[in-house]
């Protein structure tokens, strides 16, 4: 059974990266857009906290989309040692790249079975969550 819960995450990663990767988005840098899509101008570890991550691998992950010019940094008004993440551009092309996908995905399940898969994955994700 583990193989296929692997098999399904797998699968899934492949399609996502090969659909945003014509938009210069790698996985990494697409999740930190779907954050910060929801709230603009967090700061570094807002992102690590809510996407669960290494500080290091933030920090790498948001110099590469401030040389490619996704974001922008700017000094964070009220703690001088923080800076906040501010968008530039690609939400339209990238969550359209990600419905694809989950179109793809999601296809041969009738609308019910979508929308109880999904029910069901939010159940577990939020159970795994608890157990951290």
């Amino acid at each position: 059974m583990i193989e296929r819960y692997t098999d399904m995450a797998r699968l899934f990663a492949h399609g996502l990266q090969r659909r945003i990767a014509p938009l210069g988005l790698a996985p990494a840098q697409f999740m930190t857009l779907l954050v910060l899509w929801a709230e603009d101008g967090l700061t570094q570890k807002e992102l690590i906290n809510r996407l669960d991550i290494e500080q290091a691998t933030m920090a790498n992950t948001l110099n590469r989309m401030e040389r490619d010019g996704l974001i922008r940094l700017k000094p964070h008004p009220n703690d001088a040692r923080s800076q906040q993440v501010w968008l530039r551009a690609l939400r339209k092309p990238a969550t359209e790249a990600a419905e694809a996908q989950n179109q793809a995905a999601l296809s041969t399940l009738s609308e019910a079975e979508q929308t109880e898969f999904i029910a069901l994955m939010t159940r577990v994700i939020a159970t795994m969550r608890a157990q951290r």
